[in-house]
């Protein structure tokens, strides 16, 4: 998690743990995300939904952002 705020909350994430260059923000109310810089694409879906899914898991946003492969 890079930064949480009453209404959003923004993680790191890529393809690569030690090169995690994107960020997303989630908006809390709706649980919609989106990229900053624009770019829906594999790479940002796949580490969405893995964001979203551990927080529908443990009911609470999770510390981490994601690695996806």
């Amino acid at each position: 998690m890079l930064e949480e705020g009453e209404e959003g909350i923004r993680y790191l994430f890529g393809f690569d743990a030690d090169a995690m260059h994107r960020t997303l923000t989630f908006d809390k109310r709706t649980r919609r995300s989106l990229p900053d810089d624009g770019n829906i694409n594999y790479e940002f879906l796949k580490a969405s939904r893995k964001i979203s899914s551990v927080q529908g898991e443990r009911g609470s946003w999770p510390l981490r952002g994601a690695s996806v492969s």
